[in-house]
């Protein structure tokens, strides 16, 4: 009697903070209806890559191609050693506003990412930039202007990247995560508590930059120019989010799961350093998810009559339900929809299993 108790309470107060979630951040962003607007300030959109010969001949093109009246596309070729240089001096002849920055063999710096972005950032002309990565497709040749129109009230932009849709188990796994990220991030955005964007899609002003000395405070960290840089200059005025389908980029899904459990963790590797709220706002979602399932299964193996399980079990999954409808289609992952509560509950266990591996060997790589 006092274990069933126990479970019943436990199901209660989770499903209860699980509503809180549900009803307080991420209806924001179901129910969000965007205006348009217009931006007319040249850009400059930037791009890192190491090794990145193949994806760049496929989607350089798309980039340097965007519908938008004025604007220069940086590439930092960070130490490649495929083809990529010969690659961005060919491409460079055909198209005048291809900028290529290179970071010679025998510069030494920290590993990761923001050595290099911070040189595409001093190389920029213009106030106005846009970031995105090598592996990413615009989903549209209006996705540069449906960005930086974000720039008339906002000096951050939050985009969202997702990936292509393919068969297999561990691609339903890859956009199902990438959906719970945004889910999250954007939410938390609108409601002033912003803590990430995605180096996939992201805008921000160059002076906002500098004024908080780029990358300083966390340089020795191989992540988190995407997220420990936007906690420290976003506030709760001047961060706006899109997510208009013209808007995305789409990424390929890695194909092995030892490539993905490993871009996980390297992402995952920067949460400690978060602020506290943040801490506790991203740790309180999923621990309170796994102790609703575990006490929602278990009242059913012990049999507990129905009528005090099936209402908690229906409350969530309509909530559920009513509130990612319109998430997942604006993000474009429908297809995982009547399925998604148990990718929900298969996740909970794999981000457990992340974060217990990092705790003994943090990754060091940004370009996996």
């Amino acid at each position: 009697m006092l274990f069933y108790t126990i479970l019943l309470l436990a199901a209660v107060i989770s499903m209860s903070i699980l509503l809180a979630y549900y009803l307080y951040f991420f209806k924001r962003l179901s129910t969000l209806k965007k205006t348009g607007a217009s931006f007319s300030q040249p850009i400059s959109i930037i791009i890192c890559a190491k090794n990145e010969e193949e994806n760049l001949k496929k989607n350089l093109p798309l980039i340097l191609g965007q519908n938008y009246f004025n604007f220069e596309v940086i590439v930092v070729n960070d130490q490649s050693v495929d083809g990529t240089s010969f690659l961005l001096e060919k491409l460079g002849k055909s198209y005048s506003n291809l900028v290529v920055v290179t970071i010679d063999d025998h510069i030494n710096h920290k590993i990761g990412k923001k050595f290099a972005l911070t040189l595409g950032i001093k190389t920029a002309k213009h106030e106005h930039l846009l970031l995105t990565d090598a592996d990413c497709i615009p989903n549209s040749e209006n996705w540069a202007k449906q960005m930086v129109m974000n720039f008339t009230t906002s000096d951050i932009i939050l985009g969202y990247g997702g990936y292509e849709k393919q068969k297999g188990l561990l691609n339903k796994f890859i956009r199902f995560d990438a959906f719970n990220v945004a889910q999250q991030y954007l939410s938390y955005a609108l409601t002033g508590q912003t803590y990430m964007g995605v180096g996939r899609n992201l805008a921000y002003k160059k002076s906002l930059f500098f004024d908080n000395k780029g990358f300083a405070s966390h340089i020795h960290i191989p992540s988190g120019d995407d997220d420990l840089f936007i906690q420290e200059v976003a506030n709760k005025n001047n961060v706006a989010i899109e997510i208009d389908q013209k808007a995305h980029t789409t990424s390929v899904v890695i194909e092995s799961w030892k490539e993905w459990s490993y871009q996980k963790r390297r992402h995952l590797s920067t949460a400690p350093l978060y602020k506290t709220k943040f801490k506790l706002l991203l740790a309180l979602y999923p621990y309170t998810q796994l102790l609703f399932w575990c006490a929602i299964i278990l009242l059913f193996i012990i049999k507990v009559p129905l009528y005090f399980s099936l209402p908690l079990l229906g409350l969530k999954l309509g909530t559920s339900y009513l509130v990612n409808y319109n998430i997942m289609k604006k993000l474009n992952v429908l297809d995982l929809y009547w399925a998604h509560p148990l990718y929900e509950i298969v996740f909970i266990l794999i981000q457990g299993n992340f974060v217990l591996l990092n705790m003994f060997n943090k990754p060091k790589k940004w370009n996996r």
